[in-house]
């Protein structure tokens, strides 16, 4: 099948373990946070997806004006393409889009949660580490019932405003998510906290 993204699928070894969807954040790749899922969730089936826009060589999933500016056309152009290519890739891999879990960081992270406000259906929860608002939009009531997500975000970050998380909690709980919200005493950087955190949430 011919694919819109490059990417790698890995098996899962335990039914139980929810899919993950890893979604690398700048200059990162399909690779990248492979490590992270096996620490997070051992058995679990991946699918990786590499960014396909590039920010002066570093991949991303969306471009930005500047730093936190952002083209909400170009944000939801993005977001459906990448909701095709997630949907047409659960159907082939045969994932559960309603147990199938992204785990994004930075510009991954804010492309996951696009993805929960603008097309809820090929997810089923998301672990957003380091998000942003980048569309200042509610999830469409009830979109989001019975979907669980974890923000995890640096209260010393020097790229996400202190209001983003809780407004972008707000913008998700709109739609009727389960969102839990939690500062890590940390940069932008990922920390034995978040892993500790994420390892929790999404334990069954």
């Amino acid at each position: 099948m011919n694919f819109s993204y490059h990417h790698i699928f890995q098996p899962g070894s335990d039914p139980a373990a929810a899919p993950l969807l890893l979604l690398h954040g700048t200059g990162g790749n399909e690779r990248d946070l492979l490590p992270l899922a096996r620490t997070l969730s051992p058995g679990a089936a991946v699918l990786s997806p590499r960014g396909d826009v590039s920010e002066h060589g570093a991949l991303r999933f969306f471009a930005r004006l500047a730093e936190g500016r952002f083209d909400p056309a170009e944000v939801t152009r993005r977001t459906h393409t990448l909701a095709d290519f997630i949907a047409a890739a659960s159907t082939h891999y045969g994932l559960d889009p309603a147990r199938l879990t992204a785990v994004g960081f930075s510009n991954g992270a804010n492309i996951a949660a696009t993805i929960l406000q603008l097309r809820p259906t090929v997810l089923g929860g998301a672990v957003i580490l380091r998000s942003m608002v980048v569309l200042d939009q509610p999830a469409t009531s009830a979109s989001l019932s019975n979907k669980r997500v974890l923000l995890l975000n640096g209260a010393a970050d020097p790229i996400v405003p202190l209001d983003h998380p809780p407004r972008l909690a707000a913008l998700l709980r709109a739609g009727g998510a389960e969102v839990t919200q939690q500062m890590v005493t940390a940069s932008h950087g990922l920390i034995a906290d978040d892993l500790t955190a994420a390892k929790s949430w999404l334990s069954p």
